[in-house]
């Protein structure tokens, strides 16, 4: 794609290739192609995920998008019509492209027509060897049953998954949990619930702080409980999948 006489590279769903070639004048080129003339309206939604790309290095799902634009332009903005009406071809869609973002990871809420239209590449599977973690890799028994993981030693069923099962995997990684490691599980298993999507590290601190207050939600607070960090030990041992973008 050329703009302003540079030429820039695209991925194959006409994104950037590279994130940090985006400026405002590649975004009005991006949204001309779409048949879309940038308004304030349509800035205002593009620079608040761009924000929120460079807080979380993770472009927002849509529940996160709609919790953002709530706390900072108000509840009218803050639905799927209004987005719709700036965006035709969907926020996650076209609205990250043109706001030079990759893709949303992870996002329960994807309709068909954006499933079909992801340009998800299959990720290379990643060899780890169990004698060198404290968690369970590939498969653990336990009460009669097998329970087969991720190489990072998530549920691959999270319906498997209950507080008894939560307990054992905890053992494995010399963990005895307590009302606060609860409070912690059960808080990321109701972002995940509620947003669809696990939270890394960043957001849990931030959402929890409403959850719990200052204390309970800081840095030093969550990684006491969870040494492997609280967003990829606690979801897994949560039974949630493994948390995207920069976890712990």
């Amino acid at each position: 794609m050329k703009c302003d006489g540079v030429t820039y590279d695209l991925l194959t769903d006409g994104r950037l290739a590279n994130t940090g070639d985006w400026n405002e004048k590649i975004a009005e080129h991006l949204a001309e192609k779409d048949g879309l003339t940038l308004t304030g309206n349509h800035w205002e939604i593009i620079h608040l995920m761009r924000d929120f790309y460079k807080e979380y290095n993770l472009s927002p799902i849509r529940k996160l998008l709609l919790h953002a634009i709530s706390d900072k332009f108000g509840d009218k903005k803050a639905s799927n019509e209004y987005l719709d009406s700036l965006f035709p071809g969907g926020v996650l869609i076209e609205g990250t492209r043109i706001a030079g973002l990759p893709m949303p990871m992870l996002d329960a809420e994807l309709d068909d027509n954006e499933r079909h239209n992801r340009a998800a590449k299959p990720k290379a599977k990643k060899h780890i060897d169990p004698g060198m973690c404290n968690h369970y890799v590939e498969k653990f028994d336990y009460d009669g049953k097998i329970f087969q993981v991720t190489p990072h030693g998530h549920l691959t069923d999270a319906s498997q998954w209950n507080e008894d099962v939560a307990r054992h995997m905890a053992v494995k990684e010399n963990l005895e949990l307590t009302d606060e490691h609860w409070d912690v599980i059960n808080y990321i298993r109701k972002f995940y619930f509620e947003f669809g999507v696990t939270p890394m590290v960043r957001l849990l601190m931030k959402y929890m702080k409403e959850h719990a207050g200052p204390e309970k939600s800081s840095e030093k607070y969550l990684y006491n409980l969870f040494p492997e960090g609280p967003a990829r030990q606690g979801s897994r041992i949560g039974g949630l999948p493994e948390p995207q973008g920069c976890i712990d």
